[in-house]
């Protein structure tokens, strides 16, 4: 046993300070054969839990406490003029028992909600406040008592000793460190200063009668992650390693064992025996607690929250089913006892009162995600939108009695409502008793690297070449080395830079990083949340925050609740509002009917972008093959489209569509598995049939859904006789029930909770039908909903494109604020859409007109508007976007252009509207009262000289975020759409191109020409096309070849492949695109075209066809060969002719005839 126990130690949760894992500090510990050791981070307690459940389960006595700053005036004074008021003296704080640790709780929270100023600090006013329980001591040099002593001001230290002695008595102790260090890169001068401040205390302990312990100030475990602790500091700083001016630590600050200690103190043994006299005075204590949820008032005339929750529940119950039958009462009855039981009535009225807020308020809710749904109460009381009696969801996957956790029901509110609903949440039970979650950002494998790579000084870009060694969803480095061969022979036989970075990228993966709220986990308390647990703040949030992560609050009492905004709800919400009022129509969607043919065709066809949850192209291509044509194949490609069960999917298809025997082990498996052709798709069905085969409880049903989603194979074996026997005894076969175990251990882990996938089948049915039935509004809402997503809004230009929807400019006498439908299949862009047009002054736009009608052009624009609130910038935002194009009167340019000493036109169309309304406001009368009119002459329009088309565009661009009124590629389209066979988008995933011959189109936006290590020049360069953008690069002969092309603004027309990326003789694992060929698009009709074929179905060809097709060909003379392929689909004969009367261009008559002409195929040469 160790005769010293660390009461000074940071871990990782010492944001970039602390570099010592919790398990394997407390693992090195143990080794050390430590009784104890304290946790001490740097004026937080985020791993305390964490901390004190790893050194219980280790059988290691955790001491909890927190190295706190301490204000230098009050923890309330934060004048930034006073530098001190910044940080802090820095003071070791311990608990020394559970009302200890319920004061040091409150202590650190208040740090952050009343003294947070740069650090989190508390003040001593507040310390002597909740001292009961505490042990303190003076912390090492830049504590208040060290740092008077290093000032000479004895007096001031001993002052402070005898005040913290009145305060704590025996509870107080002064603190020494010795970092002695010859490593010159090593911090020199702490050693002397603790030398200074050791000796003063010593001489202050024996004149005071205060007694002192030794720490070591431990920042990491063991003594060979110096380096990379110092590689942490500079993370931190941002700071060079080579920066001779930069923070430095002693390398001294480790894990020390006792030997190592006493070696250090051998002139003092007594300061460490004093730390085993602490760790005698802390007690044992649990920080754990049973729930704590908020109480709910209840109204007079019911004796307690279940006699409530029973009333709310039949009463919904009335309203929901009409006839409350036996199945009901009796679902009811067993789901209202089980909640008794587990005395959870109050949290189901939480939900409820909250959900039933928001619904009042305007609020769109979900209905259901998760487990939830499979309640009935949650039905009753509108909770969840779905009846889990008609899709056989099941309550004790929700909530089980033999298994005793919280409940858990997570909420979906449309984006703009979650908010205000937390607004009103925050109303009702009280700022201190709701929190956010706190949420810790980890440095994952690529970006250890990264950091590492960045203040070792080495280049970005290989930096980046390491981080493309390590696969895709890897993010350990361990792991990453087994899987990237490559990545492996650097560290074992690259060069000295990469090996060092990828060792200390190792030792410092895993660290935290910073901090985060979680996306919407909200804690609800029934008193002040410092109460039970930590609390700190954020700038990311108005709520207070916990100092707890997700996965500990329930251990804590906590009830955390998800409130989730989800961007489908506003969608929905949007797209019906508008087809109210453009339609006059009030769509419920609730009420449909869920067999509507023109939404299953539309899931059908694959016609899913923007359908929530299946509109991925996998998604598409496995609808089309199933033909889906009932909601109950909606929830099963739910539920069957993830990782894992997808490739059950051709099964579930060939099977529904007739092609595949359905097949059931047993006969009384039919019932549960019919309506998945006999495929278990659900953790419900395995559930139902355990109990219908074996008579599992509904207790065990869970128990043994849950075994064989987490491969828990000591359970399984525990209930695989139970499951044999039960079935045996009600007559199964042995060896078909065997089977059927086989069967659901190798699925079973794969099986999806089915009532989650309803709910959000559901959801995604409602989405289909309205973009089936509404399809502008639809996609005016998702346009709207995602004008911070460039990316996304390109992609949904593309499916307007697709669906024949016109996507027009912004407009000032169309545009309403979002996107809106101004005509059938037409979409208007809003005007708050525009950069620097913002929402006030788009607002007073549309306000205007709409109040005295459109604006009659340009001059009468400039006359109405309000200019307190409408600018120089929001004009020229509407000009450059085309935000006034339908003033024929003048184009874009024309606003700008300068001439000599002439005024740029905007200036003078502003003067003049504000001369306009100068005199309507003077009104000015004569003398007998008559108004005098003022004719105002209206500006010349200057004659200037014209943009071109792709400087015009590109501002145009810069103001919306993507080409609205045209496209650099627009004049190609002929080109893109018959001779490439891919679009940049695909670039993303280079695994699967591999082996095909590319080609594709795109304009180039950005060039960079740089120079590698040797002198040679290279290009780096971005082209863009309607999906997506790619950065590339030419090297070597490619640089020589096709450097020429790469101009900004040049339309280029690409031809390569990829391949494996090779450095000299070396070839890589890691994919690249390779040129074959570059040619600049205007130039590919004439060079490239040679032949044209049609294949004409022979149905299609009548008289008219062929008139305006000779039309055509004698308007399109050229030198292009064009042939036929005549098609009889019937019988599958082909006849193949060419015309020997005309060579033809691709003229734009002869594209907009290929193209009123859909059924045409057209292949190129």
């Amino acid at each position: 046993m160790s005769g010293f126990v660390h009461l000074h130690v940071h871990t990782q949760y010492s944001i970039l300070d602390g570099a010592s894992n919790v398990k394997k500090l407390i693992n090195r510990a143990k080794e050390l054969e430590m009784p104890a050791i304290a946790i001490t981070d740097h004026g937080n307690l985020f791993g305390v839990k964490e901390f004190h459940k790893t050194a219980k389960a280790a059988g290691i006595k955790p001491i909890l406490g927190c190295e706190a700053y301490v204000a230098r005036r009050t923890r309330f004074d934060k004048d930034k003029d006073v530098k001190e008021d910044k940080s802090g003296n820095h003071m070791v704080i311990l608990a020394k028992n559970h009302i200890g640790y319920k004061n040091l709780v409150k202590l650190i929270s208040y740090s952050w909600i009343d003294g947070f100023y740069s650090k989190p600090r508390i003040d001593k006013e507040i310390l002597y406040k909740y001292k009961e329980g505490l042990i303190i001591s003076s912390a090492c040099i830049a504590g208040e008592i060290p740092r008077y002593v290093r000032s000479g001001e004895m007096d001031k230290a001993e002052a402070v000793i005898l005040e913290l002695k009145a305060e704590f008595g025996e509870d107080f102790y002064l603190e020494v460190m010795r970092h002695p260090t010859n490593d010159p890169m090593a911090d020199q001068t702490v050693y002397p200063q603790q030398v200074i401040a050791n000796n003063g205390i010593f001489e202050l302990a024996e004149k005071t009668g205060v007694k002192v312990i030794a720490t070591n100030d431990v920042h990491f475990i063991r003594a060979e992650e110096a380096e990379a602790h110092d590689r942490l500091i500079c993370i931190n700083t941002n700071s060079l390693v080579t920066d001779t001016k930069r923070m430095r630590y002693t390398k001294q600050e480790y894990l020390k064992s006792f030997e190592e200690m006493q070696k250090l103190f051998s002139d003092h043994p007594e300061v460490l025996e004093n730390t085993l006299e602490i760790e005698a005075k802390v007690e044992e204590y649990s920080i754990d607690h049973e729930a704590v949820t908020p109480q709910f008032t209840i109204p007079e005339g019911f004796q307690d929250d279940d006699d409530y929750l029973k009333h709310l529940s039949f009463e919904g119950a009335k309203l929901r089913y009409g006839e409350i039958t036996d199945e009901v009462k009796d679902r009811l009855d067993f789901e209202l006892n089980t909640v008794k039981k587990m005395g959870y009535p109050g949290y189901f009225l939480i939900v409820w009162d909250f959900i039933r807020a928001a619904r009042e308020m305007g609020i769109w809710v979900g209905p259901g995600r998760g487990s939830a749904a499979g309640s009935v109460i949650s039905y009753c009381l509108r909770i969840t939108d779905l009846d889990p009696l008609k899709y056989g969801l099941l309550f004790e996957r929700f909530l089980n009695p033999d298994r005793i956790s919280m409940p858990d029901i997570d909420i979906d509110f449309d984006e703009d409502g979650r908010e205000k609903i937390l607004e009103w949440v925050v109303e009702k039970y009280g700022y201190d008793r709701v929190a956010n979650v706190v949420t810790f950002g980890t440095m994952a494998a690529k970006s250890a690297i990264k950091d590492v790579a960045r203040v070792e000084n080495m280049s970005i870009g290989d930096a980046t070449r390491m981080t493309k060694m390590i696969p895709d969803g890897v993010t350990e480095l361990g792991k990453a080395y087994n899987a990237s061969p490559e990545l492996k022979a650097l560290r074992d036989t690259g060069d000295d830079a990469s090996k060092k970075i990828l060792t200390y990228a190792e030792m410092l993966e895993g660290s935290v990083r910073q901090t985060g709220i979680h996306a919407c986990g909200v804690i609800i308390g029934r008193d002040a949340l410092i109460n039970y647990i930590p609390i700190c703040i954020s700038k990311e949030s108005k709520l207070l925050v916990s100092q707890f992560e997700g996965q500990y609050l329930e251990e804590v009492g906590m009830l955390k609740m998800d409130f989730l905004g989800l961007r489908t709800l506003s969608i929905n919400k949007d797209t019906v509002a508008m087809i109210e009022k453009l339609h006059k129509k009030k769509i419920v969607l609730e009420e449909l009917p869920l067999d509507d043919s023109l939404t299953y065709d539309l899931y059908a066809k694959g016609l899913t972008s923007a359908v929530f949850q299946f509109e991925s192209p996998g998604m598409k291509k496995y609808l089309k093959e199933l033909q889906p044509n009932r909601f109950e194949d909606l929830i099963a490609m739910n539920a069957l489209y993830r990782p894992g069960p997808i490739k059950y999917i051709p099964s579930f298809i060939n099977r529904k569509n007739g092609k595949e025997e359905i097949k059931y082990n047993l006969p009384a498996m039919q019932e549960i598995l019919e309506e998945t052709y006999g495929v278990t798709v659900y953790q419900e069905q395995v559930m139902l049939l355990s109990q219908k085969l074996a008579n599992f409880s509904k207790g065990d049903a869970d128990k043994l859904r849950k075994a064989m989603g987490k491969k828990q194979r000591s359970v399984l074996d525990k209930m695989k006789p139970a499951f044999l026997e039960g079935s045996k005894a009600n007559g199964y076969d042995a060896k078909i029930c065997e089977e059927i175990w086989n069967d659901w251990e190798a699925f079973a882990e794969y099986a999806f909770n089915k009532s989650h996938s309803t709910c959000y089948a559901y959801l995604s049915y409602h989405t289909a039908y309205l973009k089936a039935h509404y399809p502008a509004e639809f996609m005016a809402a998702n346009l709207s909903r995602n004008l911070s997503d460039i990316k996304e809004i390109t992609k949904l230009m593309e499916t307007c494109r697709r669906m024949k929807i016109s996507v027009l400019g912004p407009s000032v006498n169309e545009s309403e604020l979002k996107f809106s439908v101004v005509k059938d299949q037409t979409i208007r862009f809003g005007l708050s859409a525009i950069k620097n047009v913002g929402e006030m002054a788009a607002r007073s736009i549309i306000e205007e007109r709409e109040k005295n009608g459109k604006y009659t052009d340009i001059f009468n624009f400039f006359e109405r508007v309000n200019y307190t609130i409408v600018n120089k910038r929001t004009f020229e935002a509407l000009a450059l976007s085309g935000g006034f194009d339908e003033f024929k009167e003048l184009k874009r340019y024309q606003f700008f252009s300068e001439r000599g000493n002439e005024p740029v036109f905007i200036d003078t169309l502003m003067k003049f509207g504000g001369r306009v309304q100068g005199d309507k406001e003077k009104n000015q009368l004569s003398l007998f009262g008559e108004a005098i009119s003022t004719e105002i002459i209206k500006p010349q329009i200057p004659e200037r000289e014209p943009w071109s088309q792709i400087f015009e565009l590109n501002k145009e661009r810069d103001l919306i975020g993507l080409y609205v009124s045209s496209h650099p590629l627009d004049p190609y389209l002929f080109e893109i759409h018959h001779m490439c066979n891919m679009v940049l988008s695909d670039l993303n995933d280079l695994k699967e191109l591999k082996g095909r011959d590319l080609i594709f189109g795109g304009f180039v936006t950005k060039t960079e020409t740089m120079t590698d290590k040797r002198g040679n020049p290279y290009e780096r360069f971005v082209i863009e096309d309607y999906t997506d953008s790619h950065s590339f690069a030419l090297f070597g002969k490619n640089y020589i070849n096709f450097g020429k092309y790469i101009k900004p603004g040049l339309s280029l027309f690409i031809h390569g492949e990829v391949q494996n990326r090779s450095f000299g003789r070396e070839v890589t694992d890691e994919l690249e695109f390779r040129f074959k060929t570059i040619h600049v698009f205007s130039d590919v009709k004439a060079e490239l075209i040679k032949k044209i074929t049609m294949t004409i179905n022979v149905d299609f060809i009548d008289d008219l066809f062929l008139t305006v097709l000779e039309e055509v060909c004698v308007a399109s003379k050229g030198k292009v060969q064009l042939a036929f392929r005549i098609v009889e689909p019937s019988t599958g004969t082909n006849i193949s002719m060419f015309s020997r009367n005309y060579l033809i261009s691709i003229t734009p008559e002869f594209v907009e005839f290929i193209e009123e002409n859909d059924f045409l195929g057209i292949k190129v040469n």
